[in-house]
């Protein structure tokens, strides 16, 4: 039986969780379609063997590679999406980002507008996820209209003189905008407890400000707006002149049906946004749904990512670690005039994920003593769009993953040059690891937006040029990402678009 919606959203992460919150207050039958469920909450949320060894809460598919190998990708179908797991480091493109840049390996495109025009968003999006920040350190720092909403996180002794000794070799240290439920000056009035338990694990008091919590829940209050766990959207059914979606096919544990809906919106996230409309393809639109130029499931970006462990002779019993970032090599490095990228502290590691960066067997014991000293950093540079990095289906259906990595050389060179940063604050023993294909949790740029409809997917409303009634809300629309996490660019382009979306339902 055919059910009829004003607003169908295809994704319960950042982006369809945030359209649904904004448009929950206009009173139109919303219905929000999430393939996975609720994330239980349990004791193995904050079991470090369960996360990182076991891979929990982790899709249970696999992709293909450029050579047809399957892997597994760190994807998650949630409620909330792969916000249920980040770290909750939520970062403003900077202005310049939205402009054309130069980088080593190519050009990083301009955006069809300025961030001033985009700048509002960000505020709302911030003042949403509770943010804590502190204005004015930030050389990189881009216009703000308001200050954050809440304080940020202070360091603990061990990360505050690491940041102190950085200052005083000219770097500016900055402490990271997080989006957590805290009230640093009354820790009782939230319910973050600074646990070691954060990034990146579910937070079993709700305490890390995600979709879930923030948007869909709240959403829901709303007797107009219906949320459908466990259920796939598996193609979109278009009007016999192929103008529009008529009808959402869904699979459920009861079989095949359908739905309809006046606008529909997909926000599967960048891969599987580009996948449902391939596998959507029909007479009218033989390349799938909205690919008349070429551009579904292209120009896939993932950000260049790698983990750098530092040892030092000094112990670090830091609890909650995720609270620096290093941005002076963002546009910039001292002998490069090309953006490098940024340096941020990830959550204090323990021994199992140490394990899973380490070559080689090496003893639990070795494993504990590593991570009893180490100070744990997360490395990230831009990657560039390029056709050829892209989504397609296999004959059979499969996800295909067509990607090379580029733009490596100063992603190699700013972990090189951090490195030696380190060497001179005393540590002396270094562990590496560039993230593989698998790490998928930045992946944007299927569906990039744009002016033309020869050059892009969407208008700049994030609505298919050629289907009048579809939009694509995550981080598809992308047609560049800087080095920021985009999360809150998709949470702020989810604001955009509901603005516009009011105005047209």
């Amino acid at each position: 039986m055919t059910q009829h919606y004003d607003v169908i959203i295809i994704g319960a992460g950042a982006g369809g969780g945030t359209l649904a919150y904004a448009l929950a207050p206009t009173g139109k039958r919303i219905l929000i379609i999430e393939r996975g469920d609720y994330l239980p909450r349990e004791k193995e949320n904050w079991d470090p063997d369960e996360i990182f060894l076991q891979k929990r809460y982790q899709a249970p598919e696999q992709w293909l590679d450029n050579e047809h190998q399957p892997f597994d990708p760190q994807a998650y179908y949630l409620v909330g999406g792969n916000t249920k797991l980040y770290g909750a480091a939520l970062q403003r493109m900077r202005a310049e980002d939205f402009g054309e840049l130069h980088h080593a390996d190519g050009i990083s495109p301009s955006w069809p507008f300025p961030y001033e025009d985009f700048e509002t968003y960000y505020t709302r999006a911030e003042s949403l996820f509770k943010i804590h920040g502190q204005q004015g350190e930030d050389p990189t720092e881009p216009m703000m209209s308001a200050d954050y909403p809440h304080s940020a996180m202070p360091h603990e002794p061990r990360i505050q003189a690491i940041a102190d000794q950085l200052g005083e070799k000219g770097l500016h240290p900055v402490h990271l905008t997080l989006a957590l439920d805290r009230n640093v000056a009354d820790p009782r009035q939230g319910r973050c407890i600074r646990c070691d338990t954060c990034d990146p694990y579910p937070c079993m008091v709700d305490a890390k400000c995600d979709a879930q919590t923030v948007c869909v829940d709240p959403a829901l209050e709303y007797d107009n707006v219906t949320l459908f766990t466990n259920t796939q959207v598996t193609r979109l059914l278009t009007s016999s002149d192929g103008g529009r979606v008529e009808k959402v096919e869904i699979r459920t544990d009861e079989g095949l049906g359908t739905l309809s809906a006046d606008t529909v919106v997909v926000s599967c996230g960048a891969i599987n946004s580009a996948v449902l409309l391939l596998k959507s393809a029909n007479e009218q639109h033989p390349n799938g749904l909205a690919n008349s130029s070429d551009q579904v499931g292209r120009n896939l970006m993932k950000h260049n990512h790698s983990a750098l462990i530092a040892i030092a002779p000094e112990q670090n019993p830091t609890v909650f670690q995720k609270t620096l970032g290093i941005h002076d090599y963002y546009f910039k490095g001292p002998s490069q005039d090309y953006p490098l990228g940024q340096v941020q502290l990830t959550g204090k590691a323990k021994w199992q994920r140490l394990a899973k960066m380490t070559q080689g067997d090496l003893p639990e014991e070795c494993l504990r003593h590593l991570a009893r000293h180490s100070v744990d950093w997360w490395i990230t540079t831009e990657d560039l769009p390029s056709p050829d990095n892209r989504v397609t289906l296999t004959s059979d259906g499969r996800i295909k993953i067509n990607f090379i990595p580029n733009n490596s050389k100063p992603h190699d060179e700013l972990v090189s040059l951090f490195e030696q940063h380190l060497r001179e604050l005393g540590f002396y023993l270094f562990i590496h690891k560039k993230m593989d294909l698998a790490v998928f949790w930045h992946q944007v740029g299927t569906c990039r937006f744009g002016d033309d409809p020869k050059t892009s997917v969407l208008n700049v409303n994030c609505r298919t040029h050629d289907l009048e009634n579809v939009y694509v809300v995550d981080a598809s629309f992308l047609p560049s990402m800087g080095a920021m996490n985009p999360t809150l660019t998709i949470i702020a382009n989810a604001l955009r678009v509901a603005d516009h979306l009011k105005s047209t339902l």
